[in-house]
């Protein structure tokens, strides 16, 4: 690229991008429908059953067949990465950096193209599959660059202050092993790329499960791996549903730990199970958002309805970091409605490969059909301001396609309790800055937050929220944007395990354990 891209660079990029990524467009369309396999112990290898997968822009749209995992294939990929343990983990972490920073500078080559197969594959639009891509990219070389500054976490001690013999003391953090990723459908590319970074750099091998609504992106990234040189059964792909490839993984006696973002409920049962066998393994757990943005009197409203609108439509709301709960002050309630619909209108949703579309469809039947669901339940107690409607005029009909949704709820409205994963924005009048912190910590998840206000409201903000991912006056999103090396991303409470963000200063240590090393002379 001949321009840095982050989320904050995303709203004037030049014209050559443009150009690029249509003419990378052409070159996948044209290799649609292909039959793809696993990569498991260095090799690409058949499934044994097979799903065809349709872009969720038009169904018309066959992107190709793709291996649905079973429990023998997981057994073998597991099996896989526990035999390259050994060898991977001695290999010298210089050598181990040059891989993943060759691993980068491959993504960074084909970031078109695998951005425009995010693109057919999620819905994203240009940019937010760029973004994807390329957040990738970063992920390598920062993870790459941290293991080395950190000096592979070998650090000298004091010796032991005895005057009859010398005692040399060492910390070392050491690799765990076989290390299973479980990527999710929305960043299937970023969040299952960063995660095999952290363990590789590491020393472990991996596993990659990817999301069965987007194995391609999963089979991009090996494809990156491999022509990387990253040795045999050191990574390992395959895509399969939960409840036989997961639970086969989860049950295999060599895993070693595993990074899963996903759900709540998903995630706990990861959690659970880890702490629950012989002995408790690693789970390094990101579960989901349910966001509040607060809107104080003292706020600029021009600038936070750009954020808000931003952060609770981008990627049809399937942001596990999108706004989806605002408190606003009545004072401005009025006025930020007014801007906030005007901002909802100039939204243009559709087939994402158009550069004027900005809002894509959402991804899976599923979340069409939960979107549905979820305007049903707000039509009782809460006041509709717009959308809650699916978008089914002309092409829209062959895909995914609804509207951004705006609704006013009074505060006990359940749906304030629901990570919806929709393009749907709740808003609650507040009579002041305390109410609206006392609701916005209300909810037993905690992964981003936002706020708009003046320098008080802003320290009061960052004092009292309950988040692992804080924002003020950010029009650049609200509540969403977060990139490698500026923003370490992770959850308090419900929203993580462990309350250590992505690319934060503490990630890489949570894939290693500690030995305490003592040398008598």
């Amino acid at each position: 690229m001949s321009f840095k891209l982050t989320y904050a660079t995303m709203f004037d990029p030049p014209q050559e991008m443009h150009a690029r990524f249509e003419a990378a467009l052409a070159r996948v369309e044209a290799g649609l429908g292909a039959t793809h396999a696993f990569h498991i112990d260095g090799a690409d290898v058949p499934g044994r059953a097979f799903d065809e997968r349709r872009s969720p822009a038009d169904q018309r749209l066959v992107l190709g067949r793709f291996p649905v995992a079973d429990a023998a294939a997981a057994s073998r990929a597991l099996d896989a990465a526990h035999a390259a343990f050994p060898a991977w983990r001695r290999t010298p972490p210089a050598e181990r950096a040059r891989l993943l920073k060759r691993a980068a500078a491959l993504i960074e080559e084909r970031v078109y193209e695998i951005a425009a197969a995010l693109c057919l594959e999620v819905g994203k639009n240009r940019m937010e599959a760029l973004a994807d891509a390329q957040e990738t990219a970063d992920f390598f070389t920062l993870y790459a660059d941290d293991y080395l500054r950190n000096e592979a976490f070998d650090r000298a001690l004091p010796d032991d202050p005895s005057g009859a013999f010398r005692a040399h003391n060492r910390s070392v953090l050491k690799p765990y092993g076989a290390w299973l990723v479980i990527a999710p459908y929305n960043f299937p590319f970023a969040l299952a790329g960063g995660p095999v970074a952290a363990a590789l750099i590491t020393g472990n091998t991996v596993v990659l499960k990817g999301s069965t609504d987007t194995p391609w992106a999963g089979r991009l990234l090996a494809d990156v791996l491999r022509d990387a040189g990253v040795p045999r059964g050191v990574f390992n792909y395959l895509s399969g549903g939960g409840s036989v490839a997961g639970e086969a993984l989860l049950a295999h006696p060599h895993l070693a730990g595993v990074t899963f973002t996903g759900s709540y409920a998903v995630g706990m049962h990861i959690y659970r199970t880890l702490a629950n066998g012989p002995y408790p393994r690693p789970c390094i757990a990101e579960m989901g958002g349910k966001n509040a943005c607060i809107v104080t009197r003292n706020a600029d409203l021009e600038r936070a309805a750009t954020g808000i609108v931003r952060s609770a439509y981008g990627l049809s709301g399937q942001k596990c970091s999108a706004t989806s709960r605002l408190y606003v002050d009545e004072a401005v309630a009025d006025a930020l409605i007014e801007k906030l619909l005007a901002g909802i209108a100039a939204i243009r949703v559709g087939d994402p490969r158009r550069r004027e579309h900005w809002m894509g469809p959402v991804t899976t039947a599923a979340a069409y059909a939960n979107y549905r669901c979820y305007c049903e339940r707000l039509r009782d107690g809460a006041r509709l301001l717009a959308g809650a409607r699916v978008l089914d005029e002309g092409d829209l009909g062959h895909g995914y396609f609804v509207a951004p949704t705006l609704a006013e709820a009074p505060a006990a409205h359940p749906l304030y309790a629901e990570e919806l994963f929709s393009p749907i924005l709740m808003l609650c009048r507040v009579r002041d800055r305390e109410e609206a912190m006392h609701l916005a910590n209300a909810s037993p998840l905690g992964l981003t937050a936002g706020c708009f206000g003046n320098a008080e409201d802003v320290e009061f903000f960052f004092d009292r929220i309950e988040a692992g991912v804080t924002y003020a006056n950010r029009a650049q999103g609200a509540t969403t944007g977060a990139w490698p090396g500026y923003q370490p991303f992770g959850g308090w409470k419900g929203s993580s395990s462990t309350g250590k963000g992505i690319a934060s200063f503490y990630y890489l240590a949570q894939y290693q354990r500690e030995q305490s090393q003592t040398r008598v002379e």
